[in-house]
């Protein structure tokens, strides 16, 4: 696979925390701040006094939390420390439930993320946050923080302030006017933050590539080409530093995973202020689309002695973490079954495919197929061996970019071989 960024890089680059970890650090400050001033008046959501009463009653759990806030993150370069026990952090966690994420180069757009980052770094860490019993209960504490960002209170950060949505530098970060909105309306007329997360393109703004050439592929999101691995295995270490592919695992033990073995796998992750709506990279008929739950923050560290500095996590989340599986038979005979996966990354606990992305279903390209709630994300697109002749220029990774270019959904990523 090409040289990719590190997972933390990443999530700077795209917007999804701060690019300066000074402004990381300002940020968690000041919510522990207006969290320490409410004092004893604080309550703790019934979701939060479920995680205590596990902490309470579990010793592996209590040790792995207790033990994870102890350690220091050998991957981060912190100036000090933000968390000091676990009662801290769940009322750090309490907080972010009633708050939507904001604007701004110093804004905080995983807030959970955020507060957790410091954990994520640590050996404790790594190992709680693949534990099936916290992973259940992050998955709660991020439902009950969607039904907050469904909800018309989370729309107060859809302002005009220098960290609302509508300022003049999110409108051009956004470039709004190239999506559906009213802009006479005080919320532009979207019902809640996750409305307005998932807005649309108006039409035309992104045309499809050679919509009846059947062997031009297209990207499937708006997003920024991350990696390209060719001649990947049935099983592979993906747990390792250099992350492999391997497709038993990504596509879930799903029975296509043999036509797949030897092919190619593109992935390409998105930004916070971009598109999160999916579309279908080929023409072809609907074979099989479902959800496979997964982990939530969990990174991957790396073996040797650099175990806790973990190059990327971009490939080894494709096998872990919270994933929608798409599988597509191409009209093309040389493309073939194509499996495209929506990735969940941190906040991302929702990947919703659309009620008409069913078996027998023909799409045609660049039909929707769904979407991600709120929260940084990857996808990657599945090839079998054979199947690809050459990718686009603009499909390429570039990793040491300062700014990497941005691949517009419905684009040209792929050619395939001519049929015989």
């Amino acid at each position: 696979m090409s040289s990719s960024p590190d997972a933390d890089d990443v999530r700077r680059r795209a917007g999804w925390l701060p690019d300066s970890q000074e402004d990381l650090e300002s940020w968690l400050a000041g919510h522990r701040e207006r969290v320490e001033a409410k004092g004893e008046q604080l309550v703790l959501h019934p979701v939060l006094a479920e995680f205590q009463d596990l902490i309470d009653t579990d010793p592996v759990v209590r040790m792995y939390l207790e033990r994870m806030i102890a350690q220091v993150p050998q991957n981060r370069n912190y100036r000090k420390r933000h968390l000091s026990s676990v009662a801290q952090l769940l009322r750090l966690i309490n907080e972010v439930l009633t708050i939507a994420p904001e604007f701004g180069d110093q804004a905080v757009t995983l807030p959970l993320g955020a507060i957790l980052d410091w954990t994520m770094g640590t050996p404790a860490g790594f190992a709680a946050y693949r534990d099936p019993r916290v992973n259940a209960m992050l998955k709660k504490i991020l439902t009950v923080w969607g039904e907050f960002l469904d909800s018309g209170d989370s729309r107060y950060v859809l302002n005009t302030s220098p960290t609302g949505w509508k300022c003049d530098a999110a409108k051009r970060a956004i470039g709004i006017e190239q999506y559906e909105h009213d802009p006479d309306d005080q919320y532009w007329g979207f019902r809640s933050w996750n409305d307005f997360f998932t807005r649309r393109f108006t039409p035309g703004a992104r045309p499809v590539a050679s919509p009846t050439d059947d062997k031009v592929v297209v990207s499937a999101c708006e997003s920024t080409p991350y990696g390209i691995s060719t001649n990947v295995q049935r099983r592979d270490r993906f747990w390792i530093k250099s992350q492999p592919y391997s497709l038993q695992d990504m596509l879930a033990d799903d029975e296509s995973v043999d036509q797949f073995v030897g092919g190619t796998v593109y992935q390409a992750f998105l930004s916070a202020t971009d598109y999160h709506r999916w579309h279908s990279p080929v023409a072809g008929t609907i074979v099989r689309a479902f959800v496979t739950e997964g982990t939530y923050y969990s990174e991957a560290d790396s073996e040797g002695a650099d175990a806790v500095n973990p190059t990327s996590s971009q490939s080894y989340l494709a096998h872990v973490a919270a994933r929608a599986i798409i599988l597509i038979q191409a009209d093309d005979p040389v493309i073939g079954l194509t499996a495209f996966i929506p990735v969940g990354m941190s906040e991302v606990s929702s990947c919703l495919i659309n009620a008409g992305i069913t078996p027998g279903q023909h799409v045609a390209k660049g039909d929707e197929l769904g979407y991600f709630q709120f929260g940084g994300s990857t996808h990657c697109l599945v090839f079998r061996p054979g199947a690809i002749a050459a990718f686009a220029l603009e499909a390429l990774p570039r990793p040491h970019a300062a700014a990497p270019p941005l691949v517009h959904v419905g684009s040209k990523i792929a050619t395939a071989h001519p049929t015989p």
